[in-house]
């Protein structure tokens, strides 16, 4: 391995493993994306990053060429999957989502789980409330337009054919209610009430355990970064991005305990990035995050790196996952958490741009940034520098939350 770190640079080559969020989209989009973010970057920024699709494989990935500060680095990059457990878990009609919607709801609440989630950021809890807010305007307003157009088109027929026009005018508004609520989910890709509805409920269908099939991905997962670790590359590094970070905790968690971390072998880095994992940790049965979490946060084996920014209306910003659910050892020693600091890194006329645009924001650590701090997503993925290299002087932010805030923090039924 690459030690010498004289010259700026301890990094040749590098495997980088992506999981996303709950996405049922392809994964192109996040090649696509570093594609095209990339570019923008390196124009900034002055340093080249080249891409290009990887052929003949059984996973999904891209490889990366990147240009900077005067050195060379090759990164292959894998996105592991689980968009189509997404789709299936999505995969329900009208009457099963108000249904969901119901369960998920007294899950957050009965546990006591929402009330302590209100004590980190309101943002992602405004967030959770959302779908819930939206479906209930929804089914009022659908309900209000088959009242007064059924009840006009009675009134209106009763001179003709007279009682059986209330039957006419309830069949009519019965049709106009489910029409007005099928055309409310046709527009959800604007508005993403049902997505993110989907999103919430599958953590709390189970009050925080994972489902066995995501269970089982995950174990292919920590196989294809295990086969990594044994290979030549100086780094393996794992990014997860919002609910991917809370699977990549669990991934890393179960290599490191059943010895799958070589000693000698490429170093590992772990990047956090706009976590949720409050919504699952502070759940009752989450007992495998928070044993997880806490047995990651103490290894010296890893590098983890966690950030988020209080711009970010969907995440946890700058709130410690290990400490605010817990379960924080003695020996604690990750992760280092500070801000992406939209605010600042961000032009001004971009902040205004993005700053409403809720969704857009949660992907901004996955883009460029007009004015990037110590934090540059496209320079920790194909640049020389390790992780731990990078920020082996990095301080946690003095703003973060960093003490035990929920309810159930037991590791075990």
């Amino acid at each position: 391995m690459v030690t010498n770190v004289l010259n700026g640079q301890d990094i040749h080559r590098r495997r980088v493993f992506y999981i996303p969020g709950y996405d049922p989209i392809h994964p192109r989009r996040y090649r696509e994306l570093y594609r095209t973010e990339s570019a923008r970057q390196g124009k900034i920024s002055g340093y080249k990053v080249d891409l290009i699709g990887r052929q003949g494989t059984s996973t999904y990935g891209w490889q990366v060429t990147g240009r900077m500060d005067g050195f060379e680095t090759e990164a292959e990059f894998d996105v592991l999957v689980w968009s189509d457990i997404v789709r299936d878990s999505m995969n329900t009609n009208i009457v099963q989502t108000y249904l969901m919607m119901l369960r998920t709801a007294w899950t957050y609440t009965a546990s006591g789980a929402l009330w302590r989630l209100m004590r980190l950021r309101k943002g992602p809890v405004i967030a959770a409330l959302y779908p819930v807010g939206m479906l209930l305007l929804q089914l009022m307003l659908a309900l209000l337009a088959g009242w007064i157009l059924g009840g006009v088109t009675a009134l209106g027929l009763r001179p003709w054919i007279g009682a059986t026009s209330g039957l006419v005018g309830l069949a009519l508004g019965l049709a106009i209610v489910i029409v007005t609520l099928r055309w409310f989910r046709g527009i959800d890709n604007r508005l993403y009430v049902y997505y993110l509805m989907h999103d919430y409920s599958y953590s709390a269908a189970t009050k925080g355990a994972n489902p066995p099939e995501l269970e089982a991905r995950m174990a292919e997962f920590a196989d294809q970064i295990a086969t990594a670790l044994q290979s030549d590359v100086d780094e393996v590094l794992v990014v997860g991005h919002s609910s991917g970070a809370h699977l990549g905790v669990s991934i890393l968690a179960d290599l490191l305990r059943d010895g799958r971390l070589p000693v000698n072998g490429p170093k590992l880095g772990f990047l956090t990035l706009g976590q949720v994992v409050p919504m699952v940790s502070f759940l009752p049965d989450a007992w495998r995050l928070r044993r997880d979490l806490h047995d990651l946060s103490q290894s010296d084996q890893i590098t983890w790196i966690d950030v988020t920014a209080p711009g970010d209306g969907c995440a946890f910003a700058l709130c410690d996952p290990v400490s605010v659910s817990g379960v924080a050892p003695e020996g604690k020693r990750w992760p280092i958490v500070f801000s992406a600091a939209f605010s600042q890194t961000l032009s001004p006329a971009r902040w205004k741009t993005l700053r409403w645009r809720f969704f857009r924001l949660h992907f901004q650590y996955l883009c460029a940034f007009d004015k990037p701090g110590d934090y540059d997503y496209f320079r920790i993925t194909a640049g020389p520098k390790s992780l731990s290299e990078r920020y082996k002087n990095r301080k946690p932010s003095k703003s973060r939350i960093d003490h035990s805030v929920s309810k159930y923090t037991s590791m075990a039924p």
